[in-house]
């Protein structure tokens, strides 16, 4: 998982990137995170902990680009919501109603990139934008308040992440 996951767009930063520079063209580095790599819920750590190391990487990544002078390369992170692909079929041979199909991702990524966003944050079907905002904010929460990691998915916060999401 972290071998491809977070050490892919890892190498790829290291290998491309100062070419892609020295180049001197406008030019992008867009690499695939995840929600779970923001709001990490309990059940698949290493997938968790790799897509949050992607995050991380593209945002410093940015950074450093942004201080490059001459550099015309940006970089993004796309944070898609559930897209049906052979990797997530999962047996199925059609789309659940909740998922977006990859065309959709591509083109809900290029009008954000039109408008220069960093974070390209996906809806699907079933997760509007507002609700993953929501809980991206609650999850950092979490950290402010020192309230329990994750504590969105425990029965003892599940009224008041509850109530909260209906503030507002």
């Amino acid at each position: 998982m972290l071998a491809v996951n977070l050490w892919g767009p890892i190498h790829g930063v290291q290998v491309f990137v100062p070419g892609m520079i020295a180049h001197g063209e406008p030019a992008m580095v867009i690499n695939t995170g995840s929600k779970q790599g923001i709001t990490t819920p309990p059940g698949d750590p290493a997938y968790n902990v790799s897509k949050a190391g992607v995050k991380v990487l593209t945002e410093a990544l940015q950074h450093e680009l942004r201080s490059v002078p001459g550099s015309r390369v940006t970089a993004h992170l796309l944070i898609p919501g559930f897209v049906f692909t052979p990797l997530t079929a999962g047996g199925r041979a059609e789309k659940p109603a909740g998922a977006w199909t990859p065309e959709q991702t591509v083109d809900f990524m290029l009008q954000s990139l039109d408008r220069g966003d960093f974070y390209i944050l996906c809806p699907d079907n079933d997760v509007p934008r507002s609700l993953d905002e929501r809980r991206i904010l609650w999850a950092a929460q979490d950290v402010i308040e020192n309230r329990p990691p994750l504590s969105r998915w425990h029965p003892d916060w599940q009224d008041r992440f509850t109530a909260w999401l209906q503030r507002d």
